[in-house]
């Protein structure tokens, strides 16, 4: 199963969303789940994951997941002194048994651009970075997913779901 997940923050909580599926040229998701934070931290600069691992943990809990990779809106490493990001957090919180997928929709001052993917017909990039899978086969699968444009069906998917539940 992989997991691809999103997070929307609201004045005082959050609301994560989840899509699970089985391939990743899959158009539908298998399952789509939600889950409430409610004292959720203040963002912090350079601190993002203080914010954000929180709830996808308690996705992860809520629904006693065990996906195979997870995918986040985000970066597991940073810029091009691989600076450890939400990614490479959450993969060393699971005890580096699930590799992350990050695919963000901007670029982090000096990103490579070895991470830059670009898909359908689209001039601007996604940035994929990865943990516990090769950087070539993350964007491999990421390049694969459903969808004719930019962002795959299933990431616009759990991008909408998030803001919604």
């Amino acid at each position: 199963m992989i997991l691809a997940v999103d997070v929307d923050y609201r004045i005082d909580n959050a609301i994560v969303a989840g899509v699970t599926f089985s391939g990743w040229s899959d158009e539908a998701p298998d399952r789509v789940i939600h889950s409430k934070i409610t004292n959720v931290r203040s963002y912090q600069s350079g601190q993002f994951y203080r914010r954000e691992m929180p709830c996808i943990l308690k996705l992860l809990n809520d629904y006693d997941l065990t996906p195979d990779i997870i995918v986040i809106d985000g970066y597991v490493v940073l810029g091009q002194e691989l600076k450890p990001g939400l990614g490479m957090r959450l993969y060393e919180t699971l005890d580096k048994k699930i590799p992350i997928i990050g695919v963000a929709k901007t670029a982090f001052k000096d990103s490579k651009s070895e991470s830059e993917v670009f898909r359908g017909e689209s001039k601007k990039p996604l940035y994929v970075t990865a943990v516990g899978i090769g950087d070539q086969i993350a964007k491999n699968y990421i390049s694969s997913m459903h969808g004719k444009h930019r962002m795959p069906t299933l990431l616009k998917l759990v991008d909408r779901e998030c803001r919604k539940g």
